[in-house]
């Protein structure tokens, strides 16, 4: 059994993302110490920018009329979700960057949806039913009643594709006012921000126990 793991915050110390992503994978190996935990960082090793379009092209493009670039890209697209599809569970963490997701998130995905497995229009769904983990975190406050209620175009983005167009069993764990730390401005939330916190990680351990005893169970 394997855990497939996404990063793609840019921060490295003091990204919650990564932090609360821990917390679960920690959970998981508790019950799978000897089972594969298959880490892709986007934050550290990025997708090139214009792979999408080469490999998107090469979908129109018979196969024998393909140039090496466009081959290249759809062998890339078949392993980035490849590393989806063979993963029991998948964790992935994306911050909350300028109201969306960042580019390199936006290229990861454009890639697993030109993939061969992923193609819309296909006839099989391997991704349905997978337990798929959205782990969020926002610099603000974007809840009801908020000023920024709405803004947040990234989780409503991920939820439609990993759950309505790939299938998948998504569950998302969000954590807001993590920039109350750094922003001078929202010193006066600072305590709220770290309880925040504190029950992010929390519900990741819980979220990683659940995800390790279920995929167990049905693999018995």
């Amino acid at each position: 059994m394997s855990l497939f793991r996404l990063d793609s915050s840019i921060r490295f110390e003091g990204s919650v993302t990564r932090e609360v992503a821990d917390s679960l994978e920690r959970a998981w190996v508790e019950h799978h110490p000897d089972d594969a935990v298959v880490h892709r960082d986007l934050g550290a090793d990025p997708l090139p920018a214009d792979v999408w379009a080469t490999a998107a092209t090469a979908g129109f493009t018979p196969e024998d009329q393909q140039t090496p670039e466009q081959r290249a890209a759809v062998a890339l697209a078949t392993q980035l979700a490849d590393e989806l599809i063979s993963a029991d569970a998948a964790v992935i963490g994306v911050p909350l960057y300028n109201f969306g997701i960042s580019q390199h998130v936006k290229v990861w995905i454009d890639m697993l949806i030109a993939s061969p497995q992923l193609r819309p229009g296909g006839t099989d769904a391997p991704l349905e039913g997978k337990p798929i983990s959205l782990v969020i975190a926002r610099g603000g406050g974007y809840g009801p009643g908020t000023p920024r209620d709405g803004w947040d175009h990234a989780t409503p983005y991920l939820r439609r594709i990993f759950g309505d167009v790939f299938q998948a069993d998504v569950q998302v764990l969000e954590c807001e006012l993590t920039l109350a730390d750094i922003n001078p401005a929202m010193a006066e939330l600072r305590d709220t921000a770290a309880a925040l916190r504190v029950q992010a990680n929390e519900r990741a351990v819980e979220t990683g126990r659940a995800l390790a005893q279920r995929v167990a169970a049905r693999a018995a």
